[in-house]
């Protein structure tokens, strides 16, 4: 159980941990200033994200684009913040392993499994009932949709996005702020900053 969190960001992915049962929320910050007062999911909007700056409570940034979300990190370590700060969250109906681990900042969604021996880095978000297996590695600032499915051996780089439903095979590597499509089935490595989609995935722009 996660006591006296605030919840950086006020958009859908703050509404869906709200919905998937963490407790102890205090508010949420958000530079918005127009949501001030409004709440989200029964939480107050009580002020922008700098407040967090001079606040005791323990942060989870749940912004979904993992680009806005690592800039907002950056930001927030840049004024101080240290690593300690971050809370984990996993819903109580995500599943992980004994031998797995799971960095700080990161959020796992309801019906996530994690099985053995994997390493989820630092503010990765996993959308429901992704499946994760054993000796995985997910970079810091990764995001999986819901419905992916990862074999054995996986590498997801840095601010990698794994589209809705997507398999990736045994072994293969995502590259670092490489995007994977919706349905795709990768059954080899996506280079960095690359975009592939289709079955089995290519590059955009390259014929079937």
């Amino acid at each position: 159980m996660i006591a006296g969190v605030l919840l950086i960001g006020a958009g859908g992915l703050a509404r869906e941990v709200l919905a998937a049962g963490i407790a102890g929320v205090a508010g949420i910050l958000d530079d918005d200033r127009s949501l001030l007062g409004t709440e989200v999911g029964g939480v107050p909007v009580i002020g922008a994200v700098d407040a967090a700056v001079h606040r005791e409570e323990r942060l989870l940034v749940c912004i979904g684009p993992g680009a806005a979300r690592r800039r907002v990190v950056r930001r927030l370590s840049d004024a101080g913040v240290a690593h300690h700060r971050f809370a984990t969250f996993a819903a109580p109906s995500a599943r992980i392993g004994a031998t797995s681990v799971v960095g700080a900042g990161s959020i796992l969604l309801d019906g996530v499994v994690v099985t053995a021996d994997a390493v989820i880095g630092r503010h990765v978000v996993v959308m429901p009932n992704c499946v994760i297996t054993h000796d995985d590695v997910l970079d810091d600032g990764a995001t999986l949709a819901a419905g992916v499915a990862l074999g054995g051996g996986v590498r997801v780089g840095e601010g990698a996005y794994i589209g809705m439903n997507a398999s990736i095979r045994q072994g293969v590597a995502i590259g670092a702020d490489a995007t994977v499509g919706m349905g795709a089935v990768v059954l080899a490595d996506v280079p960095a900053t690359e975009t592939w989609a289709g079955v089995p995935a290519r590059p955009l722009g390259v014929p079937a």
